[in-house]
């Protein structure tokens, strides 16, 4: 909560701090009190691309542009975007309708991302550039280090290169089994290269168990391949 508290303490309008975290279906439920975070997501979508571009473009003169995309996707994506807004606590005061709520809406990636952007095009709003810059700066542009000792493609995206540079059948995912209540779902997901299974992934979307799934044939697999042939 403290980060929240520390959250409404950048804002001089706290109204647009409010909309902000608004998400539509609370607004359904309370007609005429005030619009969704909808346009402010809009906004802030479009400072935050920028940012991190010029960003990415300045600090890496040498780079070409399929690096600094790679790099800002990685930066700017619902599952980096909604790792902030846990930090800051933002799902604890995101306004959702009961029916969001009850289908685990406090927790979900997509809607914690939505929200981050929405904060950047409040802050732009409220404050300017400057402001929505020093905030992107403090929260995403420090991730840098981290995201450029990693992979930059995400491993599903990397497995495919890695069977068509092979001539190898085209990844098949498949949902292995399925389980839990809507706000808490697993998910089994497995993997299969010309009919023969190559990892299998868990997650709480099938996304994420997709990712997974290939990140385990990268290791089992790729990677194997790789040290053997050494």
């Amino acid at each position: 909560m403290d980060n929240l508290v520390n959250l409404k303490k950048l804002f001089h309008n706290q109204e647009l701090l409010n909309q902000a975290l608004t998400h539509k279906s609370w607004v359904n439920e309370h007609q005429k009190v005030r619009g969704s975070n909808e346009r402010l997501e809009f906004l802030g979508d479009a400072v935050l691309e920028f940012v991190v571009s010029d960003e990415l473009y300045q600090r890496f003169p040498e780079k070409e542009e399929g690096y600094l995309t790679a790099l800002r996707a990685n930066l700017v994506n619902t599952q980096n975007l909604a790792s902030l807004a846990q930090k800051l606590n933002l799902g604890e005061g995101l306004l959702l309708s009961k029916g969001e709520e009850d289908g685990g809406g406090h927790d979900n990636p997509s809607l914690l991302a939505d929200t981050v952007e929405a904060i950047i095009g409040a802050l732009f709003l409220d404050q300017g550039m400057a402001k929505a810059t020093a905030f992107i700066k403090e929260n995403i542009i420090t991730e840098i280090p981290q995201k450029v000792e990693n992979p930059l493609k995400d491993a599903k995206s990397r497995l495919q290169e890695y069977v068509q540079a092979e001539s190898l059948a085209t990844p098949k995912y498949k949902v292995v089994s399925e389980s839990g209540p809507d706000h808490d779902k697993k998910f089994v997901i497995e993997v299969t290269v010309g009919n023969k299974s190559w990892g299998v992934g868990e997650g709480k979307s099938k996304a994420t168990a997709e990712q997974n799934a290939a990140k385990e044939a990268l290791a089992s697999h790729v990677l194997v391949k790789r040290s053997s042939n050494r």
